[in-house]
């Protein structure tokens, strides 16, 4: 049998049902609901590793995250445009993991308005 995949072997656990931490669960990005969930899930594991100094543990999530917005990159050069929002989610949490919630909700409010109210007069 040849090696499996280890996205394949997260996709098969995801889709078992059973709780997974996040470094197993890796990078959600079905929709930006699991984008948003996954980030936070592996910031608080990015965060535990730093308090502890587990480098080891902190490189595994930023490679997560990396390996994801990769992977949304070669999809939106495949014409799947909503991956560009997720790239800049992904690109966020990279540049400081410790201010992505806050920045999320900032930029889900921001985008939610933009795409629901007219433009005010000036």
């Amino acid at each position: 049998m040849a090696p499996v995949s280890e996205s394949y072997l997260r996709r098969l656990l995801r889709e078992s049902g059973v709780p997974l931490v996040p470094v197993v669960a890796g990078v959600r990005q079905g929709s930006l609901a699991e984008l948003e969930r996954s980030l936070l899930e592996l910031g608080e594991e990015y965060a535990r590793a730093r308090e502890a100094g587990d480098k080891a543990r902190e490189r595994l999530c930023r490679r997560l995250v990396i390996e994801a917005k990769d992977h949304a990159r070669w999809a939106l050069r495949r014409g799947r445009t909503e991956k560009e929002e997720m790239i800049l989610w992904m690109l966020t949490w990279l540049e400081n993991p410790g201010i992505f919630p806050a920045w999320v909700k900032l930029r889900k409010n921001a985008v939610g308005k933009t795409a629901t109210e007219p433009e005010s007069p000036r």
